[in-house]
């Protein structure tokens, strides 16, 4: 897969600051990620963290947005690569993996989301947790593909996948798989996966957090009552009413046995997220969402494993970005997301 990556190797990216007269105590992320190609496929021997990337800006452009998320997932790596590795591996706890991108190339955006999803289904088989790096938001409908085809052959025949999707937008437009008037984009993805849970006979439990009433039409808001969506505005995302949303999101979490965790990165206000292909103007703060992941990150199941699976972040867009200050936020939330992946079971 890392034939994909553009101008830049993985080895490339993932540097930074060494401090060597620590020791153990001085590394940073950079230090510990284990890069995977097609050469070297024994160095994921032991389950642990797969970070993926995908490469895309078609859905954003079949959606009439900023396109520009293309370049996202290599600057999200760097800005990530110099924070500090808070983790002990002779404890035994789960390895950090780079297997590279997947580009879409040639506005073959459905092809490039069934290559995502093939490698997702991959990692998942060999129990890797999975952490993606977006890209516009049309990377959910190729995340969930490659979850739902890995619960296929696994022999899971009608899973309770929970999706929490901290985003302005509901993400649930109309589109055709035969009208090139409605293709779809990255405003399409959740109601592909609502089809996709109906015709497998699954139910559709999604959770939509940060939308912005401004920013979604009134047939959006009635698409999603129609599909039974638990969503909250971006001002009932207050601080005040945090704790009712957490009692909300924990009952959500309750009645699921999979977590799949996406965070579309301009549900944050554009003064703290300027580079997004969609910028909000009002927006919730980073503070909320880290409140609202705790019990994402604390959720087990009755074997006492951790439900969450698999995360991504998307529609980070450096070409609107100011001094990389929305790739240090991805950045920061990829720590937290990581740091709660490696160290849960």
């Amino acid at each position: 897969m890392t034939k994909h990556i553009q101008t830049e190797t993985l080895e490339s990216i993932w540097q930074g600051r060494v401090d060597s007269e620590d020791g153990e105590q001085g590394r940073r992320f950079h230090q510990m990620v284990n890069l995977v190609d097609e050469r070297n496929q024994s160095v994921q021997q032991q389950a642990g963290l797969m970070l993926l990337g995908f490469c895309c800006d078609e859905g954003v452009r079949r959606n009439k947005g900023r396109v520009g998320a293309f370049q996202a997932p290599n600057l999200i790596r760097s800005a990530l690569a110099n924070m500090a590795w808070h983790h002990d591996n002779k404890n035994n706890e789960a390895p950090l993996y780079d297997a590279g991108n997947v580009s879409c190339l040639d506005n073959k955006l459905e092809k490039s989301q069934q290559e995502l999803a093939d490698h997702v289904c991959s990692a998942l088989q060999q129990k890797h947790k999975v952490l993606i790096f977006g890209g516009g938001h049309e990377i959910a409908w190729g995340t969930f593909k490659g979850l739902s085809q890995h619960l296929q052959a696994s022999g899971i025949s009608a899973p309770k996948i929970g999706i929490i999707n901290f985003d302005a937008h509901f993400d649930l437009r109309t589109y055709s798989t035969t009208n090139s008037l409605y293709p779809s984009s990255s405003g399409t993805p959740f109601k592909q996966i609502a089809d996709h849970c109906l015709k497998l006979g699954w139910t559709f439990n999604y959770a939509c957090l940060g939308v912005s009433r401004a920013s979604n039409t009134q047939a959006l808001f009635n698409q999603a009552e129609q599909l039974n969506v638990l969503y909250r505005e971006d001002k009932e995302l207050a601080t005040h009413l945090l704790n009712k949303r957490l009692v909300e999101l924990e009952s959500f979490i309750d009645n699921v046995d999979y977590l799949y965790l996406t965070i579309d990165i301009d549900v944050f206000s554009a003064c703290i997220a300027p580079g997004v292909s969609a910028p909000a103007a009002r927006g919730i703060t980073y503070e909320t969402i880290e409140y609202l992941l705790q019990p994402i990150f604390e959720a087990k199941n009755q074997l006492g494993k951790s439900k969450l699976c698999i995360a991504e972040l998307a529609e980070y867009n450096p070409e609107f970005d100011i001094d990389k200050q929305t790739a240090r936020l991805a950045a920061r939330l990829a720590w937290d997301i990581s740091r709660a992946m490696l160290s849960i079971t």
